[in-house]
């Protein structure tokens, strides 16, 4: 099979042939069809994979190939999905009590083992999701991390239909943030650089856009009596914070986009309305099959760009440099 595998830390993309895995006890055999391409994947190219060479890429989508003993709840030809959550141990505290995703191995596909910028994918079969038939493997791809990163961030926020919510950014993440709050029935506001985005903001769903460079961003959601919820979906630490004082009382900033600088927080803007500002880790295998049945139900869909296989490097590149309308898709 053909694999694109980083050598070393700090290395580059190379496209190299592999003998084709095998899948062993629970392990399940994913020829992939799709893979998205991420920001986290700069990890496998840093040096944060458990060993190299290793193969990054956690938006996948396939079909099963072959299934190893054990395996009875999935069938060759079905198609599925493979995330960020690359499985859990079952056997520490957090995995004993249900919260896998909190798994203390932390195991990641594209870090942990090798993931998607491959011809196939060997995955333990607690991390498979099923597509939908509504949704293309080009479509399900992202929504295995930016997808279900948003998803279930809003779901699990405490917002209730109707409260307000807003989401900070418009791009990877935020477009599809705002396509799910808008489905999930809150009174959605879109918050971005730039009055031309307002008309794309409402396209997507929002029913209120905010240009951040010409408002003070926290005063016009208290005008708009305050959010439930802010999702932050960028990496400017200034611009996340500074929605809090726009925060209805025990309001909530969930951060899902990771800032490159510490997040600054008042403790006044926290205290007096017991505000709260909480991180949210993606999701299980089971969120991602929820994230993908409610795109298929709702409309909800990426914008992506393609690119063959071949062209990892470039499509990784392009996505760097922000230039891609909103997501990079590797395909066959």
């Amino acid at each position: 099979m053909r694999a694109v595998e980083v050598a070393e830390p700090g290395g580059k993309f190379e496209v190299v042939e592999r003998e084709a895995p095998r899948p062993g006890r629970w392990q399940v055999l994913v020829r992939t069809e799709a893979c998205g391409v991420c920001h986290s994947d700069v990890m496998t190219q840093a040096g944060m994979a458990s060993a190299y060479p290793r193969v990054p890429g956690h938006e996948v989508a396939g079909t099963v190939e072959a299934v190893g003993e054990g395996v009875s709840h999935w069938r060759v030809g079905q198609r599925v999905g493979i995330g960020w959550f690359g499985g859990a141990c079952f056997a520490c505290g957090p995995c004993r009590e249900g919260d896998f995703i909190s798994c203390v191995e932390g195991r990641v596909t594209g870090l942990s083992t090798d993931g998607g910028y491959a011809d196939h994918v060997l995955a333990p079969a607690d991390a498979l999701a099923a597509i939908p038939d509504e949704l293309s493997s080009e479509e399900a791809a992202p929504l295995m991390c930016a997808g279900v990163t948003t998803f279930n961030g809003l779901r699990e926020s405490g917002a209730r239909a109707g409260d307000l919510v807003a989401v900070i950014g418009l791009g990877g993440l935020g477009h599809l943030g705002v396509q799910f709050a808008n489905k999930m029935g809150f009174e959605v506001v879109a918050i971005a650089r730039g009055e031309e985005k307002g008309e794309f903001a409402q396209q997507l769903g929002a029913h209120h856009y905010l240009d951040s460079t010409q408002v003070d961003v926290a005063a016009e959601l208290s005008r708009l009596g305050g959010a439930d919820t802010v999702l932050s979906t960028v990496t400017d630490s200034a611009a996340t914070t500074d929605t809090i004082g726009g925060l209805a009382p025990r309001g909530r900033l969930v951060v899902v986009g990771v800032p490159q600088q510490p997040l600054q927080v008042s403790a006044f803007d926290l205290i007096p309305a017991s505000r709260l500002v909480a991180g949210h880790a993606s999701g299980t295998a089971k969120d991602s099959e929820d994230t993908l049945r409610f795109a298929a139900l709702t409309g909800v869909r990426p914008m992506v760009e393609t690119l063959p296989l071949s062209e990892a490097a470039q499509g990784f590149e392009r996505m760097l440099s922000g230039k891609a309308r909103f997501r990079v898709v590797l395909t066959r």
